[in-house]
């Protein structure tokens, strides 16, 4: 008979037999990680801030995001060859924990904790802005609360919950991005009907100071502006371990991942550069999408933007709020965060995670309309290079875990690594590279933000060292093969 993984059960530990709950349970279904994994990297981030690397750049802007886009594909390449084997609600840090030692995973869970919190104020404020425009008679403050309080709720119903919304945030986004690619091409080669689009054409890319106007160099300086919109694409690692066939669902995300960046990023920015000019004043006044859409002509193009903009920032709420908790959850789990952390409720759902993640979020909410300048500046630049860290961390841990995986059980090496130990090696000395020429730019504040980030990372770091010496937790469990464990669906026979 064959073995098929029981829906009813995701991980046992603290929040096990003798806990208030039965562990994180199986209630996301395939179709949910399949649209976590599309949407996933398709981040609000595309349709805000893509104007300024435009600017930057020019049409290279392309080169930019294919470079951070093949950075992403080879990074999750190897975050797939490590959760295909063992899935787990901790996805790189309880990797790293096993892989680099107690340290990493208690540092760079915590980082990425710190992140996405961050992460839940910038997007409720932006996600508020939109709401107060439509209804000026709730004040932005108040649109902020109502929407992390709805998607809290949301949250703390069920994992299943979190995943229909997330399923319907992100085939929004799929579709519309989709659609703005399809129209956008039709119009370049002039066959779409009822629409004269006089700027459109592929001399765009060349016709104004060349494909590189702003010389080879604004290349680099666009990777600094667009390589933390790809932030998102590790999620449904992270979910996987809370799905009905975690195995699979890596699996098939990750072999996905390529043709997602070539079409939702490259696809959608060739469309934008191709419609207009790079240096049109409508990119930076009104957006790279809104701008190409009115150059089309088509009627209430900024709503239409504003709409799919907001629909982006509650699927980052949503998705962050998820992705805080279930690495809060994995922490508590490692004994590396409170025991309570670990704690879930009789629908499996990890009540103290979302509580402590949600109220960090208000926090720097308040910051945010209290002090921006200060406060919550610090915040949002502290957190700014976590991703870099995050993809650092991955490269090292795959490089020992795919030793750790072939001595243990070689027969779980279902995703593998494209020309391991070297294209590992590469990635690891381009994010490197990255990190150091942020160091170089002040125009854009990336010397600050690799600045303040290595601060909160070193103060991080110092805690997990102090507490590995003392001996502080309790010795973590990293099954990889077949066998129950923690994060995986028990399999029946």
């Amino acid at each position: 008979m064959t073995s098929q993984p029981t829906p009813t059960k995701a991980a046992s530990g603290p929040g096990g037999s003798g806990e208030p709950g039965g562990g994180l349970q199986a209630g996301l279904k395939n179709r949910h990680l399949s649209m976590i994994a599309i949407g996933g990297v398709i981040g609000a981030g595309l349709f805000v801030g893509s104007s300024s690397g435009i600017a930057t750049a020019g049409p290279g802007i392309l080169l930019s995001y294919a470079l951070v886009g093949t950075l992403v594909v080879l990074v999750m390449r190897m975050l797939g060859e490590m959760s295909a084997a063992n899935p787990t609600s901790g996805s790189f840090s309880a990797h790293a924990d096993r892989a680099l030692g107690r340290w990493a995973g208690f540092s760079i869970g915590w980082l990425y904790w710190f992140f996405w919190v961050v992460v839940l104020a910038v997007e409720a404020t932006a996600g508020a802005k939109i709401l107060e425009g439509w209804i000026p008679a709730v004040p932005q403050w108040g649109w902020a609360l109502i929407v992390m309080l709805v998607l809290t709720a949301t949250n703390l119903v069920s994992v299943g919950s979190y995943g229909e919304f997330e399923f319907w945030f992100a085939g929004i986004k799929v579709v519309a991005i989709s659609a703005f690619v399809v129209v956008g091409a039709l119009a370049i080669f002039g066959v779409l009907p009822g629409v004269d689009a006089e700027k459109a054409g592929l001399g765009n890319l060349t016709d104004h100071g060349g494909f590189l106007p702003n010389g080879p160099g604004a290349i680099l300086t666009g990777v600094l502006l667009v390589v933390f919109s790809f932030m998102g694409s590790e999620i449904a690692t992270l979910a996987a371990g809370e799905s009905e066939d975690p195995q699979r669902a890596v699996t098939k995300s990750t072999n996905s991942i390529i043709w997602r960046v070539g079409v939702f990023y490259l696809g959608s920015i060739f469309v934008v550069v191709t419609l207009l000019p790079w240096n049109d004043p409508s990119i930076k006044e009104q957006g790279s999408y809104v701008a190409a859409l009115d150059s089309l002509g088509i009627a209430h193009a900024g709503q239409i933007m504003n709409f799919i903009v907001l629909t982006s920032v509650l699927s980052c709420l949503n998705s962050g709020l998820y992705t805080a908790s279930r690495m809060a959850f994995s922490l508590g789990q490692r004994r590396d965060a409170p025991k309570a952390f670990a704690r879930t409720t009789s629908r499996g759902v990890p009540l103290a995670a979302i509580i402590v993640s949600v109220t960090f979020g208000f926090v720097a909410v308040f910051f945010n309309y209290k002090f921006p300048d200060s406060v919550f500046l610090f915040l949002v630049n502290s957190s700014g290079a976590v991703a870099l860290f995050v993809w650092l961390v991955i490269c090292f841990s795959q490089l020992r875990m795919r030793k750790i995986i072939q001595r243990e059980s070689p027969e779980k090496l279902v995703v593998k690594m494209w020309l391991n130990p070297y294209l590992t090696w590469a990635t690891a000395a381009l994010i490197v590279f990255v990190l150091g020429y942020m160091l170089t730019d002040t125009e854009h504040d990336g010397r600050e933000t690799v600045l303040l980030s290595l601060l909160v990372a070193a103060v991080v770091l110092v805690i997990a060292v102090i507490r590995q010496r003392r001996g502080a937790g309790a010795p973590a469990v990293h099954p990889v093969a077949d066998e129950p464990h923690d994060d995986a669906p028990v399999k029946v026979g």
